[in-house]
């Protein structure tokens, strides 16, 4: 393949297809088989994976699961981060959300125009994904594959080796390519036929089908979705918060987040930024990171909330209050915050 765009109009002869693919590596078994059946035909395969921070994968580790698989496929890796494009999908995007704010297909469309990018630079002509039909109830579906395919510029240049044989023969199938005959039938949410192969071949180290993206997640999609209203252009730092202790909406434009153990307490006074910070002091108990200016009767409510999660016996009054600039004041704190309260506020 040259220089010439890579997209449907292969089948009339604008440009030759080559031995030569791009294959989705999500960490995962099936992303992984498919690869290994694609590449088992003699076809040059490069894995790419898509990251975000959306992804439960840290795969700029040396031990990430991305990682290890394409060393045991022996293929080469390509890590390429989602744009700041991909915030503004999660907030509009044009086929909606599923069950929480997870825009599957529209993310799959955007994933795909980008592996069409990247195929092109490479010289890569046609893309390889181990999708399996009806495996995932919103982008998975037959119709829904048909039109990731179609709006992201990659009709009949998706391979899906797992799936193969339930769907109509794709562009390297039908130009001999790709032997049909060695693809699977694999349907539905069942996975015998991988794990059985998987055990045949030796492959290990793929992540849980539990594990997938944080978008999907009930409680992680409330914090964000109240994050983008509240904020519009969110930093790392922003996002990543999402991730760490218990977070509550005290009003518009002030929100805390509470540390839930020592380790969330420390990460917290790193991500902490330009926020005020309160933790108690001389007893046991959660940090919490203010975001938003609290009002100066707000303060006694914050460390409020610090004593309704420290424990009884070891509470304390007195609460360190630390602004961006390093000032610190102690204030006194007789009150706890009241459960019913709280849970009227949690996101």
């Amino acid at each position: 393949m040259c220089s010439q765009p890579m997209s449907s109009d292969t089948a009339s002869g604008r440009h030759r297809l080559t031995r030569k693919a791009l294959a989705l590596l999500s960490g995962g078994l099936d992303s992984a088989l498919a690869i290994y059946l694609v590449k088992r035909q003699g076809v040059d395969v490069t894995a790419v994976s898509f990251t975000s921070f959306f992804s439960p994968l840290d795969a700029d580790l040396p031990d990430s699961t991305v990682k290890i698989l394409a060393q045991q496929l022996d293929v080469p890796l390509i890590l390429r981060p989602k744009g700041t494009d991909f915030l503004e999908l999660i907030r509009n995007p044009a086929h909606g959300h599923g069950k929480n704010l997870n825009p599957c297909i529209d993310c799959r469309i955007y994933t795909f125009r980008k592996a069409r990018e990247l195929a092109e630079e490479m010289g890569a002509s046609f893309i390889v994904t181990g999708e399996v039909l009806g495996q995932r109830p919103m982008s998975q579906r037959r119709d829904a594959m048909a039109l990731i395919d179609k709006e992201s510029g990659c009709r009949g240049l998706v391979l899906r080796p797992l799936s193969a044989l339930l769907m109509p023969p794709t562009l390297p199938e039908e130009a001999g390519i790709i032997d049909r005959e060695q693809l699977l039938n694999v349907g539905g949410r069942g996975r015998k036929v991988q794990l059985r192969m998987a055990r045949e071949i030796g492959l290990s180290g793929y992540s849980p089908p539990a594990g997938g993206c944080l978008l999907t997640d009930k409680g992680f999609s409330s914090r964000l979705r109240d994050l983008l209203e509240a904020i519009e252009n969110p930093t790392p730092e922003d996002l990543e918060l999402l991730r760490v202790g218990r977070h509550f909406r005290l009003r518009p434009g002030l929100k805390i987040v509470v540390g839930r153990n020592q380790e969330e307490n420390r990460r917290l006074e790193e991500l902490a930024g330009p926020n005020m910070i309160f933790s108690p002091s001389e007893f046991p108990g959660p940090t919490i990171v203010c975001i938003g200016n609290p009002e100066p009767n707000e303060n006694a409510l914050i460390g409020s909330v610090i004593r309704r999660y420290s424990k009884e016996p070891s509470r304390g009054e007195r609460i360190v209050v630390r602004w961006p600039d390093g000032r610190e004041s102690v204030i006194t704190v007789s009150e706890t915050a009241a459960e019913d309260w709280l849970s009227e506020r949690v996101l």
